[in-house]
């Protein structure tokens, strides 16, 4: 089961949303709203930046730069693809048929990917 959302009556009047984890446990409280349909247009919110949101690591020692630049620069470091494979298992001949030319793939959009050569 996945996770799931709940609107609940808020102590000061109005309502809130809760955003629970697939075994219940709570992950997120919103802010009051005045009524149920703001409060179902908040979980549309959630939901879409939930989904294309950057991460941003407001953490000490951290200027709130994007986690994915940081997650970037960690993988470079360690020779490893966005995969988690090793750089050179990315091209798999046992996989893929016979490899001629190394092949990449790059994101060109939000979730646009194109083959580099």
């Amino acid at each position: 089961m996945s996770g799931y959302f709940e609107i609940i009556d808020a102590a000061d009047g109005g309502f809130r949303t809760r955003l629970r984890g697939p075994s219940g446990e709570l992950l997120a409280v919103s802010e009051t709203f005045p009524t149920k349909r703001q409060a179902a247009a908040g979980i549309g919110l959630i939901r879409e930046v939930a989904g294309t949101g950057l991460i941003r690591d407001m953490s000490s020692g951290h200027r709130g730069e994007p986690f994915r630049r940081r997650l970037r620069l960690l993988r470079a470091q360690s020779g490893r693809t966005a995969f988690g494979q090793p750089r050179a298992a990315q091209a798999d001949p046992a996989v893929h048929g016979t490899v001629t030319a190394r092949t990449t793939l790059q994101r060109t959009g939000s979730r646009r990917w194109h083959s580099v050569t």
